[in-house]
């Protein structure tokens, strides 16, 4: 995405849009320069499954700054994201920047990173390219579990894989063959089994942590052999470190 620096100036009309990262959960990881932004923006807009739904991005803003009036858009993923997205800025977005204000659109973790955001923002310059895109980093649910667990994600030479589990477990496997890589696996909810099976036949299973619901009520931190086939939340998030610690240490 092609963002425009912080100090520079929205055309007059044409306002700024600005995708804000509240991390995974706890209001505590919430960055001041995103609660800044938060508080500096004329309208603050968060992504929810329906009109009456608290969606997790706006009840950590609720927490991380009080008393921020948040206007909800409804994401139905049962029908094209695409034209959602398009809806969502031509009826809510695109008004309000062409009245020259500032808009902040709440995501949880990354706006960067597997975010609605990013369509968001192209259904939006798509409609008016004057718009001014900004965002502002967030903390990443990984980042969240690693502290929780205490576990290293990377030292030395190692290197980082991050991946869902939405294309199966193919591409889980094939980042698991690399010792020297940690692999990290979001939205695995519905095949928490199969992504422990999968850790396992690759001799991994040692170390690897799962977590769901982290910095919420109803938060679970555990270790990934003692994921089974209970249902698990569709944002949970797995961390298997490098595979050659656990071939040091045998």
């Amino acid at each position: 995405m092609n963002t425009m620096h912080e100090s520079s100036h929205p055309i007059r009309g044409h306002g700024r849009l600005v995708g804000v990262g509240v991390g995974p959960g706890d209001p505590e990881l919430v960055t001041t320069k995103a609660i800044r932004v938060i508080r500096e923006s004329d309208h603050v807009v968060a992504p929810s499954t329906a009109p009456d739904a608290i969606g997790r991005a706006e009840a950590i803003v609720r927490e991380a700054a009080p008393g921020t009036p948040i206007d909800r858009v409804c994401f139905d993923m049962s029908v094209d994201a695409e034209a959602t997205c398009r809806e969502i800025a031509a009826t809510v977005l695109i008004p309000r920047l062409r009245q020259g204000l500032q808009v902040a659109f709440v995501t949880i973790g990354d706006p960067n990173m597997y975010s609605t955001f990013s369509s968001v923002a192209t259904a939006v310059r798509s409609a008016d390219p004057c718009v001014a895109i900004d965002t502002v980093p967030g903390i990443m649910a990984f980042q969240a579990l690693a502290a929780k667990s205490g576990t290293v994600l990377l030292d030395g030479v190692e290197s980082l894989t991050l991946l869902t589990a939405l294309d199966g477990m193919g591409p889980i496997q094939s980042a698991l063959s690399c010792d020297q890589r940690a692999v990290v696996i979001y939205k695995g909810g519905r095949n928490a089994a199969a992504i422990r099976s999968c850790i396992e036949s690759s001799g991994r299973l040692e170390g690897a942590v799962a977590g769901e619901l982290l910095g919420l009520p109803g938060e679970r931190v555990v270790a990934a052999r003692e994921l089974d086939g209970r249902p698990a939340s569709y944002l949970s998030t797995v961390i298997v470190p490098p595979g050659s610690r656990i071939r040091q240490a045998e």
